[in-house]
């Protein structure tokens, strides 16, 4: 039976079976899944089952709908996606999918990333390398780990074209604080590289302590100081 599970800060507040073919999500009352902020529109989203799973949908809502730190307008949801509604994160579980193997998908795909095990990633590894395969080059998507500063978030998936930093709406990585730069800086993806930039000239920033400037290929384990947080860049198969 699939469920979504809201949370604040890290803290559960709700779990809410999805019993129903249809569920609201939004700040006023009569939704399914009521969530009282007003960073909520008061009919936000909903979530629905399409044929073998569900979707969630925005309902034209002023702060965006966003899966795992993508905004969408509609979207396939899979086990542990982590939905952005206004300031609280929706998990969406569903323990069928997992008894289900997963179906390879396009390296090119912008889709869910599922975190493999280390055994796992080793696995794919050994097999990409293997003399005579026929697989498929595995698509690294990069993962952003705070280590210090405030953000709305400790972890982020860079599975998007283009991640921003930043106070504003609009960034992936949203930064809080009275100071905070509305846009700090922008990481874009190209194949299967990730580049880091500020977005304005006094904006600064170091990757292992030193300073860089213009667009910076980031590399796996480095250390991102931006608009004072601290980040830890890593590959996930």
């Amino acid at each position: 039976m699939a469920k979504l599970i809201l949370k604040f800060e890290q803290q559960t507040l709700k779990e809410v079976t999805l019993a129903a073919d249809t569920l609201t999500i939004g700040r006023l009352p009569d939704n399914m899944l009521p969530i009282d902020n007003l960073a909520v529109s008061g009919h936000h989203a909903k979530v629905t089952w399409e044929q073998d799973h569900y979707v969630i949908e925005d309902l034209g809502s002023l702060n965006g709908t966003y899966v795992n730190n993508q905004r969408v307008g509609k979207a396939a949801l899979q086990d542990g996606d982590q939905m952005l509604i206004g300031k609280h994160v929706v998990q969406f579980r569903d323990e069928a999918q997992k008894a289900v193997p997963a179906q390879p998908k396009p390296a090119a795909s912008d889709s869910t990333v599922v975190l493999d095990t280390k055994k796992s990633q080793e696995l794919l590894a050994g097999l990409a390398a293997a003399p005579g395969s026929n697989a498929a080059p595995i698509e690294r998507t990069a993962m952003l780990s705070v280590l210090d500063g405030r953000t709305d978030q400790m972890q982020y998936m860079l599975t998007g074209k283009m991640t921003m930093i930043g106070k504003s709406s609009m960034a992936s990585i949203r930064l809080k604080g009275f100071f905070a730069p509305n846009t700090a800086a922008l990481i874009s993806r190209r194949d299967g590289k990730y580049f880091i930039a500020a977005s304005e000239s006094k904006i600064k920033i170091k990757i292992n302590g030193d300073d860089v400037s213009g667009q910076h290929e980031l590399q796996d384990g480095d250390i991102v100081e931006v608009a004072n947080i601290k980040v830890a860049f890593g590959f996930q198969e």
